[in-house]
């Protein structure tokens, strides 16, 4: 793939053909003590000329820390944009791209409670995914029992900046691996305080153990700008990990996209998509 560092223009301009944004409904289970029961949304853009003759890959893609699913297509239009051109241009294959909260409600997402990202992975599995794909037209085909769900992880991405990028590694890479074979980190692996060696050991053990099960990784695309202030303890764990693990290869299954002068917004967050969606499902 030729990166670019800055979102080509004509990817902002309005598209004749447009997908769609609805706001979706599920319920869901908080994990806290009291196991409440609780309404939970998500948006969900359908490309243009969804058809439900027809199956579709599907994204997971999270927000960051103090926002909710109202971030990568409400609050930010010109994702949507991007997303229409890409898929007009045949730049990414048309899919369905999901927006979730790992928070419970507005008044949980003030919280800096980080195990949020690890707990994450009970609603991903029991709820979100199979209330998703029992809705929309996935390679799931409206099976959505753990057999089902798992002979199609080729078929799902799951991606996330800042907070979001931790969860896509905590929630969706070690510990539902077996449903996912596409994983896009956005800015960060641990945050600042985390423990280098036991992020490298992580990733490592979810490969060889994915190996074993039959469960390849089909691409990790980790991206970062170089003035991020997430970016020294990305590059430094997935350098590891790659000089460690012979389940990661470097240009096969595998990239770290960096942003000369890169830092942590929105801008760049855009362009880690744009490149993303180039590389999930195209094998």
């Amino acid at each position: 793939m030729d990166y670019v560092f800055e979102m080509p223009k004509d990817m902002l301009k309005e598209c004749e053909n447009k997908g769609t944004v609805e706001l979706f409904e599920y319920n869901s289970e908080t994990y806290d003590n009291e196991h409440r029961k609780l309404n939970k949304k998500a948006f969900v853009y359908l490309p243009y000329g969804y058809n439900t003759s027809e199956k579709y890959n599907v994204l997971y893609l999270l927000h960051g820390g103090g926002f909710m699913q109202e971030w990568w297509l409400d609050m930010f239009p010109d994702t949507v944009t991007i997303l229409d051109n890409m898929m007009a241009q045949g730049i990414s294959k048309p899919c369905i791209i999901v927006t979730p909260t790992f928070y419970h409600d507005e008044e949980n997402k003030n919280t800096h409670d980080e195990a949020i990202c690890e707990n994450f992975r009970f609603e991903l599995r029991k709820d979100l995914i199979p209330a998703i794909e029992s809705h929309y037209s996935t390679y799931a085909s409206g099976d959505v029992s753990e057999e089902s769900l798992i002979k199609t992880r080729n078929h799902r991405a799951f991606a996330g900046l800042s907070l979001g990028s931790m969860t896509t590694y905590r929630a969706a890479f070690y510990n539902n691996f077996d449903l996912f074979s596409y994983y896009g980190p956005f800015s960060g692996c641990c945050g600042p305080f985390g423990n280098h060696d036991l992020e490298v050991e992580r990733i490592c053990k979810t490969l060889e153990e994915g190996h074993k099960n039959g469960h390849e990784l089909d691409f990790m695309f980790c991206a970062n700008g170089d003035k991020d202030i997430a970016f020294e303890e990305h590059k430094d764990i997935m350098g590891r990990a790659v000089n460690k693990s012979p389940f990661l290869k470097p240009g096969e299954n595998y990239d770290f996209f960096i942003i000369p002068g890169g830092v942590h917004d929105m801008k760049a967050w855009q362009l880690h998509l744009y490149h993303a969606l180039q590389v999930f499902f195209t094998k």
